[in-house]
């Protein structure tokens, strides 16, 4: 939080910032009430509004959310003793079965549906928020409880409930688990139609699976060439969708339009209209899988230094990964968790390296992305 004064000086013209947990949903939105962007048109200006708030829990924080949707297989009754029911559901959603001492340390699990009900408030009461950050991870392994014995070495600076370099423990949150989270969420996106910034690691094809589970008989029509061929010149226009004609600005508070004539109103739907697949890690082949002319939500891959290129291994796929990427579909970020100088930079080396592997000019590709941003936030 030390460094959100520094983003009035930053170059970038508009940030995203997601909360992950229950300790930073509040901060997002404190910041949200001095800078949230609330038109289209703040991108293009010199305006105080800096940031697009986002209100989503990160899969590393999943095991803290127990299912409350009154089935057999609830981890977690509230009417019963808590240690009791603590116990029961850590045991149910961390793998290996974690022992008593560590399940003491952790925090009193919460009810997932107060935290869409939280979730569904604060998007209502902002307009361009979206929903993130969300998603699946089946690398992250939960850290060990604080040492009592140190207190001077948490960082009091940091937003509690962090790692803030602990060592990681064996556990890991169970994926049905993280799956059942990851839904919840998005089907809130659809409900409001808002878009999604979704974290995948080493999951490519649950988090495809799950997402394909939610838009499964919503998909578009594909027309064969052959068939076009058959239809009368200007009798059906095939580059259109329904899904191009429903969405709703939340920022101006009335259907999008194209002309002088108001397209319809949103929808409500089981999936998201518009969906960011941040830091994307897979290789081309799994990006690919997105870009099946059917899928109803609209895609977009999103990279970052810190991410992207922080390893050989990351590095020897990037280019193709970008190549691969739509020119219309393509997003840029810093996955730095501090605004400033630093996360500038980091913007601006992503930038360059983009542009050197798509063949365009910085200027290009900066007005393209802005552009892609623009769709990818409003619609």
């Amino acid at each position: 939080m030390a460094s959100i004064a520094s983003i009035g000086d930053m170059r970038a013209r508009v940030l995203t910032i997601m909360a992950t947990r229950s300790q930073d949903q509040e901060l997002v939105a404190s910041v949200a009430a001095n800078h949230a962007v609330k038109t289209r048109n703040a991108l293009d200006s010199q305006s105080l509004e800096k940031v697009v708030p986002a209100f989503g829990w990160h899969p590393w924080f999943s095991h803290q959310l127990y299912e409350d949707h009154g089935g057999d297989d609830t981890t977690y009754d509230p009417s019963e003793p808590t240690g009791l029911q603590k116990s029961k559901h850590y045991m149910a959603v961390l793998s290996p079965s974690p022992d008593p001492d560590f399940i003491a340390s952790l925090p009193d699990p919460m009810s997932l549906g107060a935290f869409i009900a939280e979730t569904r408030r604060r998007l209502l009461a902002e307009p361009v928020a979206l929903i993130g950050e969300v998603g699946l991870d089946k690398a992250f392994r939960l850290p060990w409880g604080w040492d009592v014995s140190q207190p001077s070495s948490r960082d009091k600076s940091a937003t509690p409930g962090g790692r803030e370099g602990r060592t990681l423990s064996p556990y890991h949150v169970k994926m049905t688990h993280q799956v059942w989270i990851l839904k919840a969420q998005l089907r809130l996106a659809g409900e409001l139609g808002r878009p999604v910034s979704v974290h995948g690691v080493q999951a490519h094809g649950v988090l495809f699976d799950a997402l394909a589970s939610l838009w499964k008989g919503h998909e578009k029509e594909v027309i064969s060439k052959r068939k076009q061929k058959l239809v009368a010149a200007g009798a059906e226009d095939f580059s259109s969708s329904e899904e191009d004609n429903d969405e709703f600005d939340y920022a101006a508070g009335a259907p999008r339009t194209t002309s002088a004539a108001a397209r319809k109103p949103y929808q409500p739907k089981p999936f998201p209209p518009r969906i960011c697949l941040h830091s994307f890690s897979g290789a081309a082949q799994m990006l690919s899988q997105y870009l099946n002319p059917a899928i109803p939500a609209r895609v977009f891959f999103s990279f970052s230094m810190g991410v992207n290129l922080s390893t050989p291994g990351a590095e020897s796929k990037f280019a193709d990964v970008v190549r691969a990427c739509p020119d219309d579909q393509l997003l840029i970020e810093s996955d730095l968790h501090t605004a400033g100088d630093v996360m500038d930079h980091s913007l601006e080396q992503m930038y360059l390296r983009v542009c050197n592997v798509k063949g365009w000019t910085l200027l290009e590709g900066v007005e393209r992305i802005r552009k892609n941003y623009a769709e990818f936030v409003f619609g």
